[in-house]
């Protein structure tokens, strides 16, 4: 059997963006569960409901029905209202281990939301880097400023 071997590099990728929002942290908190599990959705794609399981171990993943779906992490730490960590592929479909926090203060009835997604891998030789982590931070992008307007809305 013949061997075919490529020789790549690991690509590395840190984001990390802060939200101030006007509502309490508790409520910014709830948000964020909402935002990652039923009402996720991703820029020109539209909604994609997932699964947050809001314990340590839990998992993080698109039910598609039928024993079928994909698996987008598992919960590192999550300590309410002020933290929830998510280790694993995410939404990358090739080799690479992402670590993503969400970590939340509040000063009276404003919450700062510091957000930070750390991951390392392979893209593939048919994609740019560029390209790609570039629509990682627009897709977290989205969602910040969806828990952003949610929360501000909820708070009325």
């Amino acid at each position: 059997m013949a061997a075919h071997i490529t020789q790549t590099s690991v690509q590395l990728l840190e984001i990390v963006k802060e939200e101030t929002i006007a509502a309490s942290i508790d409520l910014v908190f709830a948000t964020v569960l909402e935002q990652l599990g039923p009402e996720n959705e991703a820029p020109g794609t539209g909604r994609i409901p997932m699964v947050l399981e809001p314990w340590p171990g839990g998992r993080w993943f698109r039910d598609l029905g039928d024993d079928t779906g994909h698996f987008w992490g598992n919960v590192q730490a999550i300590r309410p209202p002020t933290l929830l960590e998510i280790c694993g592929p995410l939404f990358m479909s090739y080799p690479a281990v992402s670590n993503v926090q969400f970590r939340l203060a509040e000063d009276h009835d404003v919450t700062r939301l510091r957000f930070t997604h750390r991951a390392m891998g392979h893209v593939g030789p048919d994609q740019r880097v560029e390209d790609v982590w570039g629509q990682i931070e627009s897709g977290w992008s989205n969602l910040l400023t969806r828990i952003s307007t949610a929360s501000q809305h909820l708070r009325r």
